[in-house]
């Protein structure tokens, strides 16, 4: 078994099927750790997570996205915030099949976890954990979703403890590096397929990396976020 990381998908369904495909991914045997944020970007949301949910070792993260979405299967919640945000994208992409198919969606995303941290002593979270050490089960699932410092301090970096290394989404990279960059011990994988960039997937054991065309010319009558 071979475990992968994926960054932010951003409704691009095209860009998850190349990653996938190019790596020779085993949908029984192979893990897939997701670092959230499916929705919202490009028009197919809806088919990024059922295409998802045919992987069978498939670790999920909740991204600031997938609140939004969630909000809405659940109270039909949705803020000018979210939708000028990518959220009328994955609006649209719903709105394509009945309400009842919505179900299995909310469900999962309702279960889904702000952080994963395996046997390895890996962590992964959508953007970034305590700043100050603090035990990550006590740190507010905004700031897991949200927080940006890691980036800003980037160049600072040595080692965050406890972890042996850990893997964010959140922070779009591509106008520094079109691949997932490191500093210290965290891995950046967000390349920017929500915007210009392409998606980037890492086996986490030889760092090598699988990336989508740049997912502009995968949906060439639509602009993204």
């Amino acid at each position: 078994m071979r475990t992968f990381v994926i960054g932010d998908i951003h409704g691009a369904y095209r860009a998850l099927v190349q990653v996938l495909e190019r790596a020779s991914f085993d949908y029984a045997n192979d893990k897939l750790i997701c670092l959230g944020d499916v929705a919202d970007g490009w028009s197919e949301t809806y088919e990024c997570f059922e295409h998802l949910f045919k992987i069978k070792n498939l670790e999920y993260v909740m991204g600031n996205h997938d609140y939004w979405l969630f909000d809405w299967l659940e109270k039909g919640a949705s803020p000018i915030i979210w939708t000028e945000q990518g959220g009328k994208a994955s609006l649209a992409s719903y709105m394509k099949y009945s309400p009842s198919d919505w179900k299995r969606h909310k469900d999962f995303l309702a279960q889904a976890n702000t952080y994963y941290w395996d046997k390895e002593n890996r962590m992964f979270v959508h953007a970034a954990v305590s700043k100050e050490g603090r035990d990550i089960d006590d740190v507010d699932k905004q700031f897991l979703c949200w927080d940006r410092w890691m980036w800003d301090e980037r160049n600072n970096i040595e080692k965050i403890e406890p972890y042996k290394e850990i893997y964010v989404g959140h922070t779009s990279i591509y106008r520094f590096s079109h691949l997932p960059l490191n500093y210290g011990n965290v891995w950046f994988m967000d390349t920017g397929c929500g915007w210009e960039g392409k998606l980037s997937m890492m086996d986490i054991d030889s760092k090598k990396v699988y990336q989508s065309d740049e997912v502009k010319t995968l949906y060439p009558n639509e602009h993204g976020r």
